[in-house]
């Protein structure tokens, strides 16, 4: 930041030099002397952030030139100085906004440095708070919370700056791990509620019996235990944003109380009677269809509509064509510098990388990365340092047309792999018989090659 300009407009050069020599013992300031308000208007291009004005200027009084002034820069504070203490006078300016009025006497030298150093204080805490303002902007805006060049992830920053446009309710729904609680945050903080509050809460995290006090609140007295009045998230939002992940998960005698208050946009805390307006704008998340969960009755149709709004779908990470590898560089970037290391991946590692189906998407891959960062011990990151955690069965094998026979060796397989190949262990989880797995192996030693088996320290291997 550049010095602290102060502008002296004050026809008395005598006056003016006092002044300010002493304003100018301050190092961080600059201060320039003008002697009539012209000069000052012309000055103002230079940009102060502080204007000392003589009430009686040559050319023109000290409220005319305060209304030039605030007109052309409203942000400059303006500083009062008169040889007459007229109350009448100060109350006007002080309404045409000046920040204060001081009668020249011996303090008034002092009055105007303390005045200015408290300017300064505002000044700075300003820029501070704009600095955090930009900074806050730019972390949230899609492109930087959503990384991919995908089709999918692309079509997605679409939706999302038309939905931080507009107050419409927001419905975002995607599998576990795609990022929803990011788009939701991307939409606030780039809205014009950006300066209100963001509060998130996972209704499948909270017991059915304490949802309605941690969404509406509830009165002293209200129930057992209720020892204090508490505030709701609703009420805690303002006139900002609520969140609502995992929506899908509210029980339906919640629904209706949620449904009433979303109809009436007011709601009153558990044991009030008082009707509090709400003014936050809906944002809902869900990994379930809740199309399908209306037509299973699990939840209510009136509500689904209501929380509809604008829906956005997150595609998953195996559908983002080539974004694997650049989530994982991203990733990877992210980790090194925050733990002062240097990591890059092999050839081979990217390759494995990008063959995995990744069922708990992009939150799985971060997870991936950084352990593969860990287990590195050069900068070198291959292949054998990517390890996936085995899900169950692939949802692609429900996808395909089989017959039994097929489904048992798919089944047997998996538990195989996922027992690591101890045929006892696998046939205990299976609760068949460890004959009926060798026989499947026997029967089909091709769809079982390239593994070995083990009953304790029996290993028969398979050709």
């Amino acid at each position: 930041m550049g010095s602290f300009k102060i502008f002296i407009a004050e026809d008395d050069k005598w006056y003016a030099k006092a002044l300010q020599h002493h304003l100018s013992l301050n190092k961080d300031y600059e201060v320039v002397c003008y002697h009539s308000g012209k000069e000052i208007l012309d000055a103002l291009y230079l940009k102060p952030q502080v204007i000392t004005v003589d009430y009686k200027l040559p050319d023109m009084n000290g409220g005319t030139l305060l209304k030039e002034i605030k007109k052309h820069a409203p942000q400059i504070e303006v500083i009062i100085i008169s040889g007459q203490e007229n109350i009448s006078t100060a109350m006007d300016l002080l309404g045409q906004g000046a920040y204060d009025y001081v009668v020249k006497n011996t303090e008034t030298k002092l009055k105007v440095w303390n005045k200015i150093l408290k300017i300064k204080e505002n000044y700075l805490l300003k820029k501070q708070v704009e600095s955090l303002q930009t900074k806050v902007a730019n972390k949230y805006k899609s492109e930087n919370l959503l990384i991919g060049k995908s089709a999918g992830i692309h079509q997605v920053h679409q939706i999302i700056e038309k939905a931080s446009s507009s107050s419409i309710t927001v419905s975002i729904s995607g599998n576990t791990g795609t990022g929803k609680e990011l788009v939701a945050k991307a939409i606030h903080y780039n809205s014009k509620r950006h300066m209100e509050p963001f509060i998130a809460i996972n209704v499948a995290s909270i017991p059915s019996e304490l949802i309605e006090s941690e969404l509406f609140g509830h009165e002293k007295g209200a129930f057992t235990g209720a020892h204090i009045r508490r505030t709701g998230k609703f009420e805690l939002a303002k006139s900002g944003t609520i969140f609502l992940d995992e929506i899908g998960e509210m029980d339906n005698l919640m629904q209706s109380k949620l449904l009433r208050v979303l109809q009436e946009m007011e709601l009153c805390r558990i044991g009030g009677n008082q009707s509090i307006k709400l003014k936050c704008r809906i944002i809902t998340a869900t990994h379930k269809n809740l199309y399908n969960e209306v037509k299973l009755g699990n939840f209510r149709e009136d509500l689904y509509y209501r929380l509809l709004g604008l829906p956005i779908c997150l595609p998953t990470l195996k559908s983002r064509e080539g974004d694997i590898s650049h989530l994982s560089l991203y990733f990877l970037g992210n980790y090194c510098k925050e733990n002062s290391i240097d990591r890059k991946f092999s050839s081979g590692a990217l390759k494995r990388l990008n063959s995995y189906s990744y069922p708990g998407n992009v939150r799985e891959l971060k997870s991936v990365i950084e352990l593969a960062a860990i287990l590195s011990d050069d900068e070198l990151i291959d292949e054998n340092h990517i390890c996936f955690q085995e899900k169950n069965i692939d949802s692609n094998f429900w996808n395909e047309e089989k017959n039994m026979k097929s489904l048992e060796k798919e089944i047997i397989r998996h538990y195989l792999d996922k027992c690591n190949y101890n045929v006892i262990v696998a046939a205990k989880k299976l609760e068949i018989g460890k004959s009926t797995i060798y026989r499947l192996i026997k029967d089909d030693p091709i769809f079982f090659k390239h593994r070995t088996y083990s009953v304790q320290n029996t290993i028969p291997k398979i050709n």
